[in-house]
């Protein structure tokens, strides 16, 4: 699958070694150095791959103003490992997070998986599921609690549709990151538990999603 690539990068080494790569695979790379090149050009691509240490502003930052905008998909490249920015680059929307050095192999193979991804959630869909005071528009991407949209992030949104869609059922948690990530091995679990809890927060209903110990997850009462 080839791609418009939106490469966010102010180490000159590293851009130009990955962009070359990347290249020889068929894609078009462009490159931008700071956050605010990236926030006036991310129109231009189907992925970005975002660097987290910029010159002007933090990639996080970058992060967030791109999705009050835009569902393109972002996948962080960062040297930032610890567990707050990766809790933190999930949160605020991020569709893979991995951290340098990059294997390229496993670069490209969540590029396919969250572009795969975004393509099917894009596509129209009518299915209205209602669980109690819970209404998740899966041709809308919205959900409702008690009439209130509470502003779920692209890939929350994207666990719960699958949850929702087998309303009452038991849905292992391989299956969850097969069909979320596209390949349960590519994702990175704590990223699953991390929308796990955020739905739970911003759902607030206790007990409407629930984890069945060593096998996975549901969505709706007993």
């Amino acid at each position: 699958m080839v791609m418009r690539l939106l490469l966010v990068e102010d180490d000159a080494g590293v851009a130009d070694a990955l962009s070359e790569t990347l290249q020889a695979r068929g894609h078009t790379v462009s490159h931008a150095i700071r956050g605010c090149d990236a926030l006036h050009r991310h129109r231009e691509a189907d992925v970005i791959l975002l660097d987290l240490g910029l010159p002007d502003m933090d990639g996080l930052d970058v992060l967030r103003k791109v999705r009050q905008v835009s569902l393109v998909p972002v996948l962080v490249l960062t040297a930032r490992g610890d567990e707050r920015s990766v809790v933190r680059g999930l949160r605020l929307g991020a569709d893979d997070y991995l951290t340098k050095p990059v294997r390229l192999a496993e670069l490209l193979a969540r590029m396919d998986a969250v572009v795969r991804r975004a393509a099917i959630t894009a596509a129209p869909q009518d299915d209205i599921v209602r669980v109690e005071d819970v209404e998740i528009d899966l041709g809308a991407r919205r959900v409702l609690v008690d009439g209130t949209d509470i502003g779920l992030t692209t890939k929350e949104f994207a666990v719960l549709a699958v949850l929702a869609a087998r309303p009452g059922t038991a849905v292992s948690r391989q299956q969850l990151m097969d069909e979320v990530w596209g390949d349960a091995y590519l994702a990175v679990s704590r990223s699953l538990d991390v929308h796990l809890t955020q739905l739970r927060a911003k759902l607030d209903r206790p007990g409407l999603l629930t984890t069945i110990r060593g096998f996975g997850y549901r969505f709706g009462r007993d």
